[in-house]
């Protein structure tokens, strides 16, 4: 199988932390082994051995198998002592390789896998950065034992080449050294502003009611409204956003906020039958008034999309809260694993049906999964 400078190549980085005189399988078979099981459908170990197994003719084509497939306890094994962070490192490169530059809103999030839980050990979180014009992962990292995403997520920052984009982040990422990370990548920022920070929300609530009362006449501001829309469901929604430069008194209480120019409120009203209900939420950014409430509203809007595109395929598509794979280094690596494939299944576009029915063809059919490994290949 030719695949130019292809992801299995890129695979071909990763230290093999095998003991030598002990070695019955090539790290490179079980890693291309595991990934394309993976794709095709497999969800644990015993499923990479399965499916190993019955495409034994067509993976003995392309990879050594001096010992045929290996049994699911040696890849249990092999992916328990396997360094993840050296994984995730060699798959970002791959990534970023085949992303180019990245154009529009970059939204970063954190996930749980929640069936990597156990007695003695917390649930694996892992922090992704999202391109949702792209849709594709740029890269994730995993959250410290002793810490969080807050400290998580200026490493994952660093790593990524963020030029030109919006990157949006939940009330948990609304942290002043994360804004910092975020313009010194040369990007901009819009974050949802919550109550781990106080004053500044009572403050900037406060403004914003102020000039609501006035009907904003009295401040200089951009307005952008989404029409109402009925879905399938029988619910309206609409959509108001309000951007604003941030107010002279407040100057003082932001300048640790690195390049924050402007503030936002975003009012959600909704009507289900004959009940409305209406929630406020409000935002901090470096982007100038004169980006518009228009541009503030698709950046916001183009966060889910982490939610929607990553963690819920993820959840539905693999399974993956269901996974219990859950001692050393295996969870993370899995974990890997399925954003390696979730991304590579997005990017191939040939066949139009769902993620689940993608991992089935592949699963079935060879020249398919060949298909799906040589999307973004970075020369053929």
């Amino acid at each position: 199988m030719s695949t130019g400078i292809s992801l299995l190549e890129h695979l071909g980085r990763v230290p093999d932390p095998q003991i030598k005189r002990m070695q019955r399988h090539e790290l490179m078979d079980i890693l291309v082994i595991a990934l394309c099981a993976v794709i095709g459908g497999a969800d644990d170990w015993v499923g990479v051995v399965e499916f190993g197994k019955s495409k034994r003719e067509w993976f003995s084509s392309f990879l050594k198998l001096p010992n045929g497939i290996a049994s699911h306890d040696t890849f249990g094994r092999v992916f328990q002592i396997l360094d993840s962070q050296v994984l995730e490192q060699v798959c970002m490169e791959w990534l970023q390789g085949i992303a180019g530059q990245i154009e529009g809103v970059v939204a970063i999030d954190g996930k749980s896998l929640r069936g990597s839980r156990n007695a003695k050990q917390s649930p694996l979180h892992i922090v992704s950065a999202w391109a949702c014009q792209n849709s594709m992962l740029l890269g994730q990292v995993q959250t410290d034992k002793k810490s969080n995403e807050i400290t998580a997520i200026p490493e994952l920052l660093k790593l990524l080449s963020l030029k030109g984009c919006i990157v949006t982040i939940d009330a948990m990422g609304c942290q002043k050294a994360i804004t910092k990370a975020i313009i010194d990548a040369q990007a901009d920022y819009v974050l949802n502003l919550k109550s781990n920070h106080p004053y500044l929300h009572r403050q900037v609530a406060s403004w914003f009611q102020k000039n609501h009362e006035t009907d904003f006449t009295q401040q200089a501001h951009s307005y952008s409204a989404q029409h109402a829309q009925t879905n399938n469901h029988g619910r309206v929604e609409r959509r108001e956003h309000w951007l604003m430069e941030v107010p002279e008194y407040l100057k003082r209480a932001t300048k640790y906020w690195t390049k924050l120019q402007t503030i936002a409120m975003v009012r959600r009203t909704r009507q289900v039958g004959d009940k409305t209900s209406e929630e406020t939420h409000y935002y901090i950014s470096s982007l100038p008034l004169t980006a518009g409430a228009k541009r503030i509203a698709q950046a916001i809007r183009s966060h889910w999309a982490v939610e929607n595109e990553l963690h819920w395929s993820l959840d539905v598509a693999f399974r993956e809260d269901a996974s219990r794979v859950r001692k050393d280094e295996g969870p993370a690596n899995l974990a890997c694993l399925r954003r390696l494939a979730l991304t590579q299944l997005k990017r191939e576009t040939s066949l139009k049906v769902g993620l689940k029915n993608k991992r089935s063809r592949a699963g079935w059919d060879p020249s398919y999964m060949e298909t799906v490994l040589k999307t973004g290949v970075l020369s053929i």
